[in-house]
């Protein structure tokens, strides 16, 4: 009996000591609640979080890689560039949305790692899959870390304006309403005019760069409605000198051609000069090759086709036809190896006068020819040497629709083609954009160039007054 009464008491004791009071366990069952509604709640949570993450318009999660902040090499050249500061809207804000920043492409992958897209491990490390229309934004990271750069605007004799208004303008191209269209473009003409260093000199020391034709900026009543904005035509902008991978041939007194991207990116003089090398040492079993596709509704492709034609009929010609949806023609890899493999690669118009293929083709040695004086010739006079005939040929298969490819390449003495091809090997850094984090890269890339000579563009403007 003292035994039962004993450990009666014990277990009181023991339940006061613990907190196991009758009242205590209505508290536990109050929590279990507590923890059910809290796991239902959470589980709710998740599911409309994963709805909202499928059925959201895509976004990238980390479009901007950051810049290299190491100092870059000192400056050799006599010129020194300001970027400004613009409001994110103009720029990063763009790439928030990179699935809407192309009608056509998810322009998601290729803004990553500063424009330059996806690597190619495959083909090394300084191969990327770069698109042939994202120059903007691998100029803005160029000119980030370029050793001609200044902080201080009163000491720069350049002011690099990084508007994205090329991939605004292929956002829009569907836009009905020209005035929500122009917009952005609108905006940013009103904002750089206020600008204490626009007025010094009327905004003539001040530059853009876009990754796209200047066809896409020129909108005029004379041609149908492609969906183009007006910024090239706005008075303010014609004070500017603005960089296109393709200008203007007959009104673009302000504007300059810059080499479409490819996907070579080398950060040392090293990668350069064996890539180099390796050019120099292919085995070139094609005289002629053609990378492209067919195009329909266009007076100009009439040439094109007649250049499909003869490419298909010649047994001396690779050809590599392209396509809508997947195909080797969006394989870099594939692309270079039939120009590798090709002594001459034909550059025949499409939707414009230019095109990358240009420059993946001298890229790996191939020598250019060229239907048109505007593919190359009257765009490219920064880069290019001032005799034609020293890096490519000519075939006016517009005028004489006779003219055989094949014969009038066979014409050519083989010392010629190889003073021809030695010649674009040359040319190879100046057409390349090395890549942005590198500061010590050992040779003039494509932004190198455009910067001197646009340096030296500015300065005879000035010198006017």
């Amino acid at each position: 009996m003292w035994r039962k009464n004993h450990l009666k008491i014990i277990t009181k004791e023991k339940d006061k000591e613990y907190g196991l009071g009758k009242k205590q366990v209505t508290s536990l069952k109050d929590i279990q609640l507590h923890l059910k509604v809290l796991v239902l709640f959470t589980t709710s949570f998740m599911i409309w979080f994963l709805f909202l993450l499928v059925l959201s318009p895509k976004r990238i999660s980390n479009p901007i890689r950051g810049f290299l902040s190491t100092p870059p090499a000192e400056c050799k050249d006599n010129f020194s560039v300001y970027i400004y500061n613009l409001p994110s809207k103009y720029n990063f804000d763009l790439l928030r949305d990179c699935s809407s920043l192309n009608i056509y492409t998810d322009m998601c992958p290729h803004v990553t790692n500063n424009g330059l897209g996806k690597p190619l491990p495959e083909m090394g490390s300084s191969w990327f899959t770069t698109h042939q229309l994202i120059a903007e934004l691998i100029v803005h990271a160029r000119i980030q870390n370029h050793p001609c750069r200044t902080e201080d605007a009163d000491k720069s004799t350049l002011f690099y304006v990084p508007f994205y208004g090329g991939l605004h303008a292929s956002s829009k191209f569907r836009e009905p309403n020209y005035t929500v269209r122009d917009a952005l473009a609108v905006e940013f003409v009103e904002y750089i005019q206020e600008q204490k260093w626009w007025k010094k000199n009327s905004g003539r020391d001040h530059f853009v760069a876009f990754g796209r034709t200047v066809w896409d900026f020129m909108r005029t009543d004379e041609v149908p409605d492609f969906g183009a904005n007006k910024l090239l035509n706005m008075s303010p902008v014609q004070n500017m000198s603005v960089l296109l991978v393709e200008r203007h041939p007959w009104e673009g007194h302000n504007q300059h051609g810059i080499p479409y991207p490819s996907y070579f990116h080398p950060s040392t003089s090293s990668e350069m000069l064996e890539w180099q090398n390796n050019m120099r040492s292919m085995d070139r079993i094609h005289l002629f090759s053609f990378v492209g596709a067919p195009r329909t509704g266009k007076k100009k492709v009439v040439t094109r086709d007649r250049v499909i034609k003869q490419c298909e009929e010649s047994s001396k010609c690779l050809i590599l036809k392209c396509g809508h949806g997947p195909s080797k023609c969006h394989k870099p890899r594939q692309v270079l190896k039939v120009m590798m493999r090709s002594n001459f690669c034909l550059q025949v118009l499409g939707d414009s006068y230019t095109r990358r293929s240009t420059f993946d083709s001298m890229l790996a040695g191939c020598i250019p020819v060229f239907f048109s004086n505007h593919t190359a010739y009257s765009q490219y006079q920064w880069f290019l040497p001032s005799d034609p005939t020293t890096y490519s040929v000519y075939i006016d298969l517009e005028r004489n629709h006779s003219i055989g490819i094949e014969e009038e390449l066979l014409k050519i003495p083989m010392d010629e083609v190889e003073r021809k091809r030695k010649t674009v090997i040359e040319l190879i850094p100046t057409l390349t954009y090395a890549h942005p984090n590198s500061t010590s890269y050992g040779f003039r890339d494509a932004v190198d160039v455009a910067l001197k000579a646009l340096s030296d563009h500015v300065s005879s403007l000035l010198a006017l007054d």
